[in-house]
């Protein structure tokens, strides 16, 4: 399966902004982007050039791949599939890539990283409906169950986790119904507020429809 192997702190450097791929590395002074603040490269240090219109969307859309961990291709797909539905493109696309079951599981908490909720999905960790997903493109929809594999449970991850979940801030869209369990429900679609964040989906759609 392709994947982006480039390093991770690389990818934040070369936006310009921290796109927490390393988990909890990302809130710490270990952080790429608080020890060395500039693009990789021999030439990094003379800092990140002022931006074109085309750059800007270019930089975003690169941004929204980096952050859910796709590549050109399969981003791509995600634009064509939002343009056709209903409604808003932007708002769209970016709920189409907040219904993937990795980044759900990412977004329950049960992982400190979209890469490292990519892996529970693809080594059969993941429940939807009771019955194992493991495909991490898989979309969730309202009214779908997400929990974890009972004989997974015991792992020492898990038996961690069961410390802190219910401490955790999860999306209003989501909600946990067994937090022993990690059993949690999709209770509705995300709120244009919620899935917007820090990525502005229109400069992404200009690009694409270019």
């Amino acid at each position: 399966m392709a994947r982006n192997l480039d390093k991770k702190c690389k990818q934040c450097r070369r936006i310009g902004e921290k796109l927490f791929l390393k988990g909890e590395r990302c809130f710490t002074p270990k952080c790429a982007m608080i020890k060395r603040n500039y693009p990789p490269g021999f030439h990094g240090q003379k800092g990140y050039p002022k931006k074109t219109e085309y750059g800007l969307q270019l930089q975003e859309k690169q941004k929204a791949k980096k952050k859910y961990g796709l590549l050109e291709k399969q981003f791509h797909n995600y634009y064509k599939d939002a343009v056709i539905l209903k409604g808003d493109s932007g708002y769209n696309l970016l709920l189409l890539l907040e219904s993937r079951i990795d980044n759900v599981v990412y977004r329950l908490g049960l992982s400190k990283s979209r890469a490292k909720a990519r892996q529970f999905v693809l080594h059969g960790f993941i429940l939807v409906n009771n019955k194992k997903v493991n495909i991490p493109s898989f979309l969730v929809k309202v009214g779908d169950e997400i929990s974890i594999k009972e004989s997974k449970l015991s792992q020492p991850h898990f038996i961690d986790l069961q410390k802190t979940i219910s401490k955790q801030t999860i999306p209003s869209w989501l909600t946990f119904l067994d937090n022993i369990k990690f059993k949690a429900k999709v209770i509705s679609k995300p709120a244009i507020e919620e899935v917007i964040q820090d990525i502005d989906a229109s400069l992404i759609i200009e690009y694409y429809s270019r």
